[in-house]
C-alpha cells in the first residue's frame, strides 16, 4: 500500500560546487527510502547558485517509508551530473500529527554535500493526496462533532464570565494515611 504525495519543488539557494557558486544547470530528484522510483525537475539553465522550477512532481510513496530523498544536481557537459547536495525529508514532517493530510506544507531543508558539509537550501511543498472516499468520511465526521461541539456551553473556568471548556485528563485524588 502507498500513498500519492505531491511535491512542489519550489526552489534552492546558495548552491556551490567546490565552494563556489555554481553556474545553472541545476535539476532536482526526488525518490522515497523504500521505493526505486525516482522523478525529476527539468533543468534550470539560468538560475545559477539561485535555481527556481515551481514543479509539481507526483509519486506514490509506500506506508512505510520514512524519508524522502530530494537532491539536487548539477549537468556536466560530458552528459553526466555531478550531486551539488542532499537533504532526508522525514515522512513525519507531513503526515500525522494535527494537521489534516491534505494540508499543503511549505518546507526548507538544509543541503548537505558529499563531504558532509552544508551546501545551500532546497525550498519545496508537500501535501499528500486524499482518496476521495477518505475525504468524504471526515467531512462527515468533522460536520457530526461540530454538530455536537456547538451544543456544549461550557464550564465557568474563571470567575470573569468566560464560558471556555475546560479539557484535560482527568486525575484520581487518593488520600494516603500516614503511619
Amino acid at each position: 500500500m502507498s500513498r500519492t504525495v505531491e511535491i512542489t519543488v519550489l526552489s534552492a539557494e546558495n548552491l556551490q560546487m567546490n565552494k563556489k557558486p555554481i553556474r545553472g544547470n541545476a535539476f532536482v530528484t526526488v525518490q522515497s527510502d523504500a521505493s526505486n522510483d525516482t522523478s525529476a525537475t527539468t533543468v534550470d539553465s539560468e538560475g545559477g547558485s539561485y535555481p527556481s522550477w515551481n514543479e509539481k512532481l507526483v509519486m506514490d510513496v509506500p506506508l512505510h517509508a520514512r524519508f524522502i530523498t530530494v537532491e539536487v544536481k548539477c549537468k556536466t557537459s560530458s552528459a553526466g551530473s555531478n550531486s551539488i547536495g542532499v537533504a532526508r525529508i522525514p515522512v513525519s514532517d507531513f503526515v500525522g500529527g494535527y494537521v489534516p493530510e491534505n494540508q499543503l506544507h511549505f518546507l526548507s531543508y538544509r543541503l548537505w554535500d558529499g563531504k558532509v558539509r552544508r551546501n545551500g537550501v532546497v525550498n519545496i511543498s508537500v501535501r499528500v493526496k486524499v482518496a476521495q472516499q477518505q475525504q468524504q468520511q471526515q467531512h462527515s465526521c468533522n460536520s457530526n462533532s461540530m454538530s455536537l461541539s456547538s451544543a456544549v456551553t461550557g464550564v465557568p473556568v474563571a470567575g470573569n464570565g468566560s464560558t471556555g471548556v475546560v479539557t484535560g485528563i482527568p486525575a484520581i485524588w487518593l488520600n494516603y494515611q500516614r503511619n
